[in-house]
């Protein structure tokens, strides 16, 4: 290593969970003395931590690497680390079809980073470091999310086996992480300022360490001193128990949200998709959510084009949309990926027509949304203010999850990012809300 550190540049693409990869290698590479920049263009080395979920994923993670890669060859970056997902199901190809890449690492390898910059620097190229897929925690955290909110991650991987989904390829089986080492990671991050923190899980309803389930570990995480919310995100349907429900309705601290992704409602498409539990066992959870969490917001994840998906199944799914009356909603196009069963099934919906039939969701969402955000104005609620966008204070309610839902924006308030206000809801869009910082009389 040199005297002066060398600048680490990272860009992270995809969801929260490969988010709190980025801050454990981010924190790792710190904690070995490099330093870190936001800027890339004076990094000595940039990583970029990849999504390969699906193809939009994909063809995001090889943009960025290209725009390293000329980074590398006009600026002041030395070398070129691709890690996560993408570099764990396609290392050999990546570096066969880009040779700018002088390391690929995947998940796993998370906790090495420094010494594949080492590496790297020392002139080394096209390392393969790809094991089998494991989960990593308890590393050191640089946070890339304002610290008053953080993501904790509290499993890895997935056994559900849904014939669309390669994350059990990417990320192995469902492991659930020791229930001692999340309270540690959430205390220290409410040591350095969390007040809200987002539970992640593939599928958060499985997690079991011993004799705890995840609503004895949400009740002991209420426990600490300092936590306002905590929100729980990646529910499956079929496993959403009484018990969570309960502890939902009765802890404040617990937020009155859940994120239960259904994929579909046709009965025949659910079969496909290797999904447990029919359409009557969905309905039923959402009816019992609505019904034993007063004030619950709901989001869900649909996909269209499934192969097979006809006309009829797409209405059924369009009218299911209007009945469950979700307060968010998030559709994506079928992406066929390698090496799942359903990569294989026929017959396949055309790419234009399951784009149609995406759009035709999203038109009926934005109707409900709208309706559902009209009827808070007037009312006073709590709101986390999260910071400054183009140069309006904006936060959020206890119904809405950071980065992917609606936001409030707050008129004529003075808050720091971080401080809980009681605003009135004054105006709503079909996604956002305007408050203002309620009147003490």
């Amino acid at each position: 290593m040199s005297n002066k550190p060398y600048k680490i540049g990272m860009i992270s693409l995809g969801c929260p969970k490969n988010q709190v990869d980025a801050e454990q290698m981010l924190g790792t590479l710190s904690a070995s003395g490099f330093a870190i920049t936001s800027d890339q263009a004076e990094a000595d080395v940039i990583v970029v931590n990849t999504c390969g979920f699906i193809r939009s994923a994909k063809e995001e993670a090889i943009e960025a690497i290209l725009e390293a890669a000329k980074m590398k060859s006009k600026g002041a970056c030395r070398a070129l680390i691709v890690a996560g997902c993408l570099a764990q199901r396609y290392q050999d190809e990546l570096l066969e079809a880009l040779p700018e890449a002088d390391a690929v690492i995947g998940t796993a390898g998370i906790g090495d980073i420094a010494r594949i910059c080492e590496r790297v620097l020392s002139g080394q190229q096209h390392i393969t470091e790809v094991s089998s897929p494991a989960m990593v925690f308890g590393l050191t955290r640089v946070s890339t999310t304002p610290r008053h909110y953080r993501y904790l991650k509290i499993a890895e991987g997935c056994s559900n086996r849904c014939s669309y989904c390669a994350i059990p390829i990417i990320r192995g089986n469902f492991q659930s992480r020791p229930k001692d080492s999340i309270i540690e990671e959430a205390t220290g991050l409410v040591d350095e300022g969390a007040r809200e923190l987002v539970l992640l899980a593939q599928d958060s309803t499985g997690y079991r360490d011993g004799d705890t389930d995840l609503s004895s570990l949400i009740k002991s995480l209420t426990k600490i001193e300092g936590i306002e919310w905590i929100r729980l995100m990646y529910a499956y349907p079929g496993r959403i128990s009484d018990s969570l429900m309960a502890l939902m309705a009765e802890e404040e601290k617990v937020c009155a949200y859940l994120d239960i992704p259904v994929q579909h409602i046709d009965t025949k498409i659910l079969k496909a998709m290797n999904r447990r539990g029919s359409a009557d066992d969905i309905k039923g959870t959402i009816e019992r959510l609505r019904r034993q969490v007063p004030g619950i917001a709901l989001r869900t994840s649909l996909i269209t084009g499934f192969p097979g998906e006809t006309e009829a199944a797409f209405k059924r799914l369009l009218s299911f949309v209007k009945e469950a009356a979700f307060e968010h909603l998030g559709v994506f196009t079928y992406s066929p990926e390698e090496g799942t069963p359903a990569s294989g099934l026929s017959p396949r919906v055309p790419d234009e027509v399951a784009q149609d039939r995406l759009d035709r969701i999203m038109k009926a969402q934005a109707k409900i949304s709208l309706i559902k955000n009209r009827a808070m104005i007037g009312s006073v609620r709590a709101v986390l203010v999260d910071g400054m966008e183009d140069m309006a204070l904006y936060g959020r309610l206890e119904t809405q999850a950071p980065e992917i839902d609606g936001v409030v924006y707050l008129s004529e308030t003075d808050a720091e990012p971080g401080e809980f206000i009681d605003v009135t809801i004054t105006d709503a869009g079909e996604y956002d809300l305007v408050g203002s910082l309620r009147n003490e009389k």
